[in-house]
């Protein structure tokens, strides 16, 4: 009887290998930075609007504010890092200047700033204790600095660039890393431009050269993601209620993004299945009416139940959310805020702190090559780096997970394989009742991360349908709640 060698054995085992090796799907259209898929990871963080306004009761300062009404005696960045962090945000971005020209930091350009408030006796910077206390409780950090400057003298002229270039390194380089830079949009009006009382107009297309602003973040904060209504790395949702679009393609052409564009807001909230740049949206709301303190406002803050119905509005559609805490005059997050902030989190646990399909049985009706790494386990092991795949040809396919026994469930959440490209075009989701597939949801994209409420569905599995994709889907994750 002949046996075979420990070579024969080994050369058979690998030539099996590969013959089952299966090649990875090829990148679809766009595909996010490094930068930008930890961007989408953050998922939600806190905005800050604090200026010369908290102490006015203005929206927009005109820029006349005297810098000695800036005075917040009570100021604790702690307290706000803490009452962030507690509830399930990943960071904040400050407002270091408004469009009243008002520097939150003793700004070497400007003598409009906290050196010459009461604050800390005029040897006060507010964006150190913001950004040293988000270090020590392990927040990112991020600044925002208004291109418009109502109080700038040289506003509209060439010089005042060379001033916003001056402060924006400035901010770079003398608070450690900052993770994002907020460029509004607002920009050119009346102000007070030094006593001049009058208003300038410039051509928002043209006047900042951001091309070489861009380039001064590039360079001094490598990590750090841009914001503007058009990117260059995160674009406007399109409106400031609290909502991203149900279809909501993280592509968009830039091109295509220009003043007087009739339906501007509905492609920013949208973005376009052939957008050339990956560009996802950015969600930005307030907590409050305002984007500043007012005390009028203290008893119309938002419920922890609406808190709740942004978040699903907004990263539950596969969006970032920004949401506006603006401090009181004494300097703290207002109780009323904070107390809003915990319920919205005892919600956020209740509701996704139990996974129901967490290393569930899943099996698929197709996937990629017949092997395993393109398997449909890979949307239930909790792994977010793996997926189920189809064969390049295959745009659309079916998933079931057993959750063993019924259950009553409330949320499904699924997430696409981002890091090749968004693909998913159409899709629902059915429930096994009384020996039949009956939908239960439907949707169009879903990109990072797309959550699904159900009327309480009671079933013992579920089937996700993906109907249509720009090419082969990938999903990494589904999970049920």
């Amino acid at each position: 009887m002949k046996t075979l060698s420990a070579l024969s054995i080994g050369l058979l085992l690998l030539f099996s290998a590969c013959q089952t090796e299966v090649a990875p799907p090829q990148a679809a259209g766009p595909v996010p930075s490094e930068n930008q898929l930890a961007w989408h990871d953050r998922e939600q963080y806190a905005f800050i609007h604090f200026t010369t306004n908290t102490f006015t009761g203005k929206e927009w300062g005109y820029g006349d504010e005297s810098p000695s009404i800036f005075n917040p005696t009570a100021f604790d960045a702690e307290q706000w890092v803490i009452a962030i962090k507690e509830a399930g945000l990943k960071g904040l971005i400050l407002t270091c200047k408004h469009h009243d020209g008002f520097c939150l930091w003793p700004s070497a350009y400007t003598e409009h700033s906290v050196k010459n408030s009461p604050f800390r006796d005029g040897k006060g910077d507010v964006v150190k204790e913001v950004s040293d206390a988000c270090r020590k409780h392990g927040l990112f950090f991020g600044v925002y600095l208004s291109p418009w400057d109502r109080n700038f003298a040289q506003y509209a002229s060439p010089e005042y660039i060379t001033y916003y270039r001056n402060q924006l390194t400035e901010l770079l380089s003398n608070y450690g890393e900052v993770s994002e830079v907020w460029f509004d949009g607002a920009n050119g009006g009346d102000g007070y431009y030094g006593g001049a009382r009058e208003r300038r107009k410039i051509d928002n297309r043209t006047y900042y050269d951001w091309p070489n602003t861009h380039a001064i973040v590039r360079r001094l904060a490598p990590r750090a993601m841009m914001f503007s209504d058009a990117g260059p790395d995160i674009r406007w949702c399109g409106n400031e209620s609290g909502f991203v679009g149900e279809t909501n393609w993280n592509t968009l052409s830039v091109d295509t993004l220009h003043p007087g564009k009739s339906n501007i807001n509905q492609l920013l909230n949208n973005g376009s299945e052939d957008g050339s740049s990956w560009l996802p949206a950015e969600v930005d709301v307030s907590i409050r009416p305002g984007w500043f303190y007012h005390e009028t406002e203290d008893e119309r803050v938002r419920t922890p139940e609406n808190l709740l119905k942004l978040y699903l509005e907004s990263v539950g559609r596969g969006s970032n959310l920004l949401l506006n805490l603006p401090p009181d005059p004494r300097g703290l997050i207002h109780e009323n805020d904070v107390k809003a902030l915990q319920g919205w989190k005892k919600l956020l646990d209740a509701t996704f702190s139990n996974n129901l399909a967490a290393n569930a049985k899943a099996s698929a009706n197709t996937y990629r090559g017949k092997s395993k790494q393109y398997a449909a386990a890979n949307i239930t092991d909790g792994d977010a780096e793996t997926y189920w795949a189809t064969d390049d040809a295959i745009q659309s396919g079916s998933l079931v997970i057993d959750l063993g026994t019924t259950q009553k469930i409330n949320y499904v959440l699924i997430r696409e394989y981002i890091r090749l490209g968004q693909r998913v075009k159409q899709f629902n989701v059915e429930a096994w009742k009384d020996n039949a597939w009956i939908e239960i949801a439907a949707g169009t994209t879903v990109g990072h991360k797309r959550i699904l409420p159900l009327n309480a569905v009671e079933t013992s599995k579920i089937r996700v349908n993906i109907t249509d994709a720009k090419a082969c889907p990938l999903i990494s994750t589904v999970e049920v709640y």
